[in-house]
């Protein structure tokens, strides 16, 4: 029999806990039922697997993150927004490395947990409706989402890493590359023609 008060929302925190800890490739099931103080077998009765809690991990971590820009960013345009934003992304992600890790990874979450869900979808409002506010519209949209998701994420991968030796504070050029997506964001690019050929399937 499951322990008392065991509960698929415990094991998922339970998981996310020990992925902060270290790192979401070596979390287990065996590790998470010893976190927990159960035997291996309880926890099969809330969640169906390691990928199952995996998917169940970055869905946490997806609200979570979500719920911190939204606080961030309430109330905020332009840059205010945008730095915001950023700063928010970065905190999670150096906070809650494990988490974090389960949202930029390509997990196979169960559909329905995954409709249920807001974190995703109010991830994407977010993000839409910020850039909105400098005028954008599809397909530069989707362009500039692109373009925010790599460098916020390319930043707080490589800090993560040690990948930062200049003498430069990280903060410094995090800074810096907040005022150049900014200055980026007001003065999009106009689409360019298609070059002769581009594009024809004739």
């Amino acid at each position: 029999m499951a322990r008392a008060g065991l509960t698929a929302e415990r094991v998922t925190i339970a998981g996310a806990e020990l992925a902060d800890d270290v790192g979401l490739d070596q979390v287990t099931m065996s590790q998470v039922a010893r976190r927990l103080g159960v035997k291996d077998a309880s926890l099969y009765t809330h969640v169906r697997g390691l990928e199952d809690l995996r998917g169940r991990i970055a869905l946490l971590a997806a609200d979570e993150k979500t719920i911190r820009i939204a606080e961030a960013t309430a109330g905020l345009a332009g840059r205010d927004a945008l730095v915001a934003f950023a700063d928010a992304w970065r905190e999670y992600a150096r906070e809650h490395p494990g988490r974090y890790a389960a949202t930029q990874t390509s997990i196979r979450i169960d559909p329905e947990l995954a409709a249920k869900a807001p974190g995703p979808r109010r991830a994407v409002e977010l993000t839409y409706g910020m850039l909105r506010g400098y005028g954008l519209a599809e397909p530069d949209l989707t362009d500039a989402v692109r373009l925010l998701r790599s460098t916020f994420h390319g930043f707080v991968a490589l800090e993560a890493a040690g990948g930062f030796a200049h003498e430069r504070s990280p903060q410094q050029s995090w800074v810096r590359a907040l005022d150049a997506l900014h200055t980026l964001l007001e003065h999009w690019p106009p689409p360019q023609e298609p070059m002769f050929g581009e594009g024809d399937s004739s």
